[in-house]
């Protein structure tokens, strides 16, 4: 009887590291399935870099999504949102459906994690599935990727002008001035993400921030976003590098909150 193939997989989450991986490596791993785990909660700007990233690699992109969706998994866990200490939505929306895909396939699984991060990112438990880390392994940085980016034509998703990092548009990993600027680019959803907030048959109060409503946040738009402001211009003077708006806005909002991102959604 045949053994099955090794599978190689990378997984796209509309994000600079994970698309400068999949630029780095779809020669080199003629035989790479690439993924992106959907829980039909993501940016619209998303959507359209994973299109623009399959045009310019000519590559597939399997969708994967949790059979149920986000609204169903809510109501399992009683109307309480997803936070840093109750992480349900990576378990059940990007995990479970990964696995699955994966199956009992021997798999390597290629992950953008850059030489200067100090994370490892998702580790499966399961005994069939070994993480590389191209990146580290050729010591590739920040600046790497977003030149590796630039050259392949791909360059920046469109978010990265007001948002450092990928993942649905209610992450409760958004800095203050993401939810804010999320008012103002997407009021739709910005008013999606209230509506979570304040729709609890019982009564009780959850938020996606810790001690403060969407609303209550707006309120201090001005404030957030002047001081968001003096912030970039700091960074900005710090050296002399024409160094790209997206690093600078990267560079202040990880100073801004030192929490460890969702270790399956933003690469």
């Amino acid at each position: 009887m045949r053994e099955k193939p090794v599978r190689h997989i990378l997984g796209l989450s509309g994000g600079k590291d994970s698309t400068a991986l999949a630029v780095l490596l779809h020669k080199e791993v003629p035989q790479m399935e690439y993924f992106f785990c959907d829980t039909h909660k993501e940016l619209p700007e998303t959507y359209d870099y994973l299109e623009r990233i399959k045009a310019r690699l000519g590559i597939k992109i399997h969708y994967l999504s949790a059979k149920r969706g986000f609204d169903h998994w809510l109501d399992v866990h009683g109307g309480l949102l997803p936070s840093p200490k109750m992480r349900w939505c990576t378990v059940m929306m990007k995990i479970k459906p990964l696995e699955e895909f994966i199956g009992d396939y021997t798999t390597i699984s290629y992950i953008g994690i850059r030489a200067d991060e100090n994370r490892d990112g998702y580790i499966s438990t399961k005994p069939n599935i070994t993480p590389v880390y191209p990146f580290k392994e050729r010591g590739l940085v920040k600046a790497d990727i977003i030149r590796i980016l630039e050259d392949s034509g791909i360059g920046l998703p469109d978010y990265y002008r007001w948002r450092s990092r990928s993942g649905c548009f209610f992450c409760f990993f958004q800095r203050k001035y993401e939810w804010v600027k999320l008012a103002q680019e997407h009021p739709d959803l910005f008013a999606e993400a209230v509506r979570y907030e304040e729709e609890h048959r019982d009564g009780r109060n959850y938020t996606w921030i810790q001690g403060e409503t969407l609303l209550e946040l707006l309120e201090r738009k001005d404030e957030i976003i002047a001081e968001h402001e003096k912030s970039m211009a700091k960074e900005q003077n710090k050296s002399t590098s024409n160094r790209p708006l997206a690093e600078v806005l990267s560079s202040v909002l990880d100073e801004e909150d030192d929490e460890l991102p969702c270790l399956v959604c933003h690469v």
